[in-house]
């Protein structure tokens, strides 16, 4: 017990240090966000089938999370809270934005995390997929990024980097707002080039990067070497493994050099999946895993939002340290700004600041409730009871797929029924209506 107050008092002045630096001496960031990668597709999150050395480092040397959510279950609004800190209506971007060129997407009026580390005095990059806006007020470089490379719209083709899932095909691959061409070179050794090179470009203040690593998103396209290694697993799980263990590699390859560059001590890592696996027809129908939770992506039963998440700062953080309370992609904004000693923001934010969380064993969520909405879905969750509204299962299985036999609202005990399979609306009506009120009074408070 000494031990452990001695360790958040040492954190708490640590914390306190860190305001009082100049900003060259703060810590770096980096902010890994996967894509389409299930609830609980890492080895260290209970897949047994597949080999992520990379993301298990980090959950060795860090915090690992068992109830994290995104902010939505698809693309773009779930990175619209990653980066803003507010749940995606408030930051202006309520789902997918487009891929075409000359589209807007999250109002330019937005206060990102990487605009607050550069007014700190940090130098900003994106790096890879960004699906938030895809004209110049929109586009990274107007959102607080000095440096972006990447593609501007949902995906891309790894080694012709053109989109190809709604006509007519069309190129996509951008450094600083102008187009460039890397025809045939593999998309994710160009993100860890490029990463690395932002790293070490000999720029002596600190660094915040967003990581927006566009796998395992469709299409599948693991190496070689990893294909070899899944041949025996059945399809689509050997496509999708493959290109899982593919991106745990190129992270480990950006370890690697922060090891090399002996920046390990001095750099967060934060790493979470934008949402659950995709079960569309572009990724074969599946290939992830949600493990015991209902849904994938597109829902928002818990496979669709409960997604892995981590952070690690070596020497500072615990390390191998697991943290079960309920946790948001809104919450890294506030947290970030806390750990690295950057004022709180002034605007309204709804991700709340995990520090107390990751410091101490006996602190509970900063979320009494959270809410949802994509479309006409819509959920909220109070303790460990979850309303979800119009529900869609996107899990893939035939039972599944028997959407229109779903009632209007369910129900669930998260704490007795985490497979969301019990529907309790009837037997616990007046708490579906309590949970219900606060969503109405959520959304009308929206507006304000």
């Amino acid at each position: 017990m000494i031990s452990r107050s001695l360790l958040t008092c040492c954190f708490a002045l640590t914390i306190l240090a860190a305001t009082l630096l100049p900003a060259a001496e703060r810590p770096n960031v980096i902010m890994i966000l996967t894509d389409d990668q299930g609830s609980i597709d890492a080895n260290c999150y209970g897949a047994e089938d597949l080999v992520t050395p990379s993301l298990d480092r980090l959950a060795r040397e860090g915090i690992r999370f068992t109830q994290f959510y995104a902010a939505a279950p698809v693309c773009s609004p779930s990175r619209a809270g990653f980066l803003t800190g507010r749940v995606p209506q408030r930051a202006g971007v309520p789902g997918n934005v487009s891929s075409h060129q000359g589209h807007a997407g999250m109002p330019a009026g937005q206060v990102t995390i990487a605009e607050m580390f550069h007014e700190a005095g940090y130098r900003t990059a994106h790096v890879g997929k960004w699906h938030l806006g895809y004209d110049a007020e929109t586009m990274p470089n107007a959102q607080g990024f000095d440096y972006s490379f990447g593609h501007m719209g949902g995906c891309i083709d790894n080694y012709s980097h053109f989109f190809y899932w709604s006509g007519p095909n069309r190129h996509d691959l951008w450094r600083n707002g102008e187009e460039v061409f890397r025809d045939g070179q593999f998309f994710p050794d160009l993100m860890v080039h490029e990463a690395t090179s932002f790293i070490g470009n000999g720029d002596e203040r600190p660094f915040f990067m967003y990581w927006a690593i566009n796998v395992p998103h469709y299409p599948l396209q693991g190496t070689e070497k990893w294909r070899e290694v899944y041949k025996a697993l059945p399809s689509p799980r050997d496509k999708y493994a493959a290109f899982v263990s593919t991106m745990d590699e190129k992270i480990g390859e950006l370890l690697a050099y922060l090891d090399e560059q002996n920046l390990r001590e001095n750099t967060i890592i934060v790493y979470q999946s934008d949402h659950g696996h995709s079960t569309e027809e572009r990724t074969f129908g599946g290939g992830g895993n949600s493990g015991p939770y209902r849904g994938a992506k597109f829902s928002l039963y818990e496979g669709g939002i409960r997604v892995p998440a981590i952070v690690s700062w070596s020497g500072h953080l615990e390390a191998n340290v697991v943290r079960d309370e309920l946790a948001t992609g809104c919450d890294w904004y506030p947290t970030l700004l806390d750990l690295c000693g950057i004022e709180p923001a002034t605007h309204q934010l709804d991700g709340k600041s995990l520090v107390e969380l990751l410091t101490s064993d006996a602190a509970t969520s900063p979320h009494e409730v959270f809410h949802w909405e994509l479309g006409n879905q819509w959920a909220v969750r109070k303790g460990n009871w979850k309303l979800i509204a119009n529900p869609r299962d996107t899990s893939g299985s035939p039972e599944a797929q028997k959407i229109a036999g779903l009632p209007q609202r369910v129900l669930f005990d998260l704490s007795n029924d985490i497979g969301e399979q019990h529907n309790l609306v009837f037997q616990h009506a007046d708490i579906a209506r309590e949970l219900e009120k606060l969503h109405d009074e959520w959304k009308a408070g929206l507006a304000k």
